[in-house]
């Protein structure tokens, strides 16, 4: 199963403050672990919401508002995507990540193609689903 771990924003983060090189380090071996367990499919830091837009749709069609938003509340500064096999485990990793006092990561599981069944009896949405999964990882 997979999960997307999600990293809050910090007032840092947004303010666009880098991490510092150790930090930096740190995370780069909590990494390497997770790739060489065979565990990371991705994962990226994410520039500060003044770099960013939302996009509201509506009866009207439509609405883009630029960053900078609200925060650092409900605003994401990173993730991973990691492959477990069970929530338990992708808890155990990130209980080990490289983070200190406050802050709070979010695990939330992607779907898959099957839990989508029973809304594609005859199953061809799902089948076109894993078919464009397996053209996006070429």
């Amino acid at each position: 199963m997979r999960f997307m771990v999600l990293v809050p924003a910090s007032k840092e983060s947004e303010a666009g403050v880098l991490p510092d090189g150790k930090l930096l380090a740190e995370m780069g071996r909590f990494n390497e672990e997770l790739v060489k367990a065979g565990v990371m499919l991705g994962g990226e830091g994410l520039q500060d919401s003044s770099k960013g837009v939302r996009i509201r749709f509506s009866g009207a069609g439509p609405t883009v508002t630029e960053g900078p938003f609200p925060g650092p509340e409900g605003l994401i500064a990173g993730f991973w995507i990691i492959q477990v096999e069970s929530r338990e485990e992708a808890v155990a990793w990130m209980r080990r990540a490289p983070f200190g006092e406050g802050v709070q990561l979010e695990l939330r599981q992607v779907f898959e193609a099957e839990d989508f069944a029973p809304s594609d009896p005859d199953g061809t949405l799902r089948a076109r689903e894993e078919q464009l999964r397996a053209q996006v990882a070429r």
